[in-house]
């Protein structure tokens, strides 16, 4: 079966370090393991094609002027008709398979011309966060692209309850929206999550410890509060060091307020780091930190803590939206009060000293990922869901019911 596969958002280097790339990446491996012929569209590349995608076919997007935001989204309204012309050159395809850009409408409009199945992933309510956190030009254009593409895709696949809540307040969209998290590589982080086991077998409450953070260091992962709660824990003479894997307009902020408080000596930045290093740096965690804000909309699949979890790592994050249904209180890691770097230091603290609570919840947690959190699995759904909508050929419908 023959699927394109569409990121045309100029925000995301399809081969970076950033989740989103990740995500990207993992589909498209699991997608090649289930035996799919993938053609790979993308605005921007940002890097060294990964040896496991040597042979994806890929297609780059024309790149967008380096000029004001509404000259660039004007632009890439534009390069809709030209990515539709690629997928007419490099066509058929059974599928295609893209995911939601602000400006891009060219795969569903496509699939729909076509007759072949297509489904769109939506990994946020992009219009509200650019509004919010950047600049949004064109809002009309944006708001037009969104209706006119959750109306012709076939089936939209929300990485969270908040993505499809958002989702299904466009009438045209109600139905036909499906909840699939993010997954992760298993077998990658096998090797960490054994070094993690061994080491945490070793650990008693007057070891130094580890807290880490994986991910981009933007205002919504919270990591203001990490900080201070690390800090505390130094106060009260707590030997812990802080790794915060990843880089990202955060850094300097938070660089300054560690050396403000006089601990830079007791903190490693790894800046940002190849999606095929990231295991190793898990290896150095005992504990790690998922730490969002409050949010009046979480909207998040939190790769970083499925990540964690494969790591063998315990899990600390905050009940903020659907994360007390990631995350089991006491079970696979803990839950604490969002924006509280108290509640976060004592919550920390108590685990320091209950080193067989640091290995009970460490090993539940790569159970966890084992059973629930695979990329296989995630692709897996999405194929069942491609196939119910009928589009598929027939054959490919009943293979893949029986290998699901």
């Amino acid at each position: 079966m023959r699927v394109a596969y569409i990121c045309a958002d100029p925000g995301i280097p399809v081969f970076g370090t950033k989740g989103a790339s990740v995500h990207v990446q993992e589909v498209v491996k699991a997608m090649l393991s289930r035996g799919l012929d993938v053609t790979l569209f993308a605005q921007r590349l940002g890097g060294d094609v990964p040896e496991a995608l040597k042979n994806v076919p890929i297609r780059k997007l024309e790149t967008l002027p380096k000029d004001s935001v509404e000259i660039r989204a004007r632009a890439a309204l534009a390069a809709n008709a030209k990515v539709e012309a690629m997928l007419e050159a490099e066509g058929p395809f059974d599928m295609v398979y893209e995911r939601y850009s602000l400006w891009g409408s060219a795969g569903m409009d496509f699939a729909k011309k076509h007759g072949c199945a297509g489904i769109l992933e939506v990994n946020a309510p992009l219009i509200e966060e650019q509004k919010k956190h950047r600049e949004l030009p064109l809002e009309d254009e944006a708001q037009r692209i969104a209706e006119s593409v959750f109306a012709a895709a076939d089936a939209m696949i929300a990485v969270s309850p908040g993505v499809k809540q958002y989702l299904e307040t466009f009438e045209k969209a109600r139905g036909r929206v499906h909840v699939v998290a993010n997954g992760v590589a298993l077998d990658r982080f096998a090797p960490a999550a054994e070094k993690n086991a061994r080491r945490l077998q070793t650990l008693t409450p007057s070891s130094e410890v580890t807290v880490g953070f994986l991910g981009t260091l933007k205002p919504w992962h919270g990591l203001a509060t990490l900080v201070e709660a690390w800090a505390l824990l130094r106060q009260r003479g707590q030997d812990v060091r802080l790794l915060i894997v990843g880089d990202g307009p955060e850094h300097e902020s938070l660089h300054n307020r560690i050396d403000a408080l006089g601990l830079l000596e007791h903190v490693e930045f790894t800046g940002a780091v190849q999606p095929e290093n990231v295991p190793e740096w898990l290896g150095r965690m005992d504990i790690a930190v998922a730490p969002y804000p409050n949010m009046e909309h979480f909207y998040f699949s939190p790769l970083k803590i499925y990540e964690y979890m494969a790591a063998g790592i315990p899990v600390v994050t905050t009940k903020v939206g659907h994360l007390e249904s990631v995350v089991a209180h006491n079970r696979n890691g803990m839950l604490v009060e969002a924006e509280n770097p108290e509640k976060m230091a004592d919550c920390i603290a108590s685990l320091i000293k209950q080193p067989a609570e640091l290995r009970r919840l460490g090993t539940s947690a790569r159970q966890t990922a084992e059973q629930e959190h695979s990329w296989l699995a995630a692709v897996d759904r999405i194929l069942r869901i491609a196939a119910d909508t009928g589009r598929l050929k027939k054959h490919f419908k009943k293979t893949a019911h029986e290998k699901l």
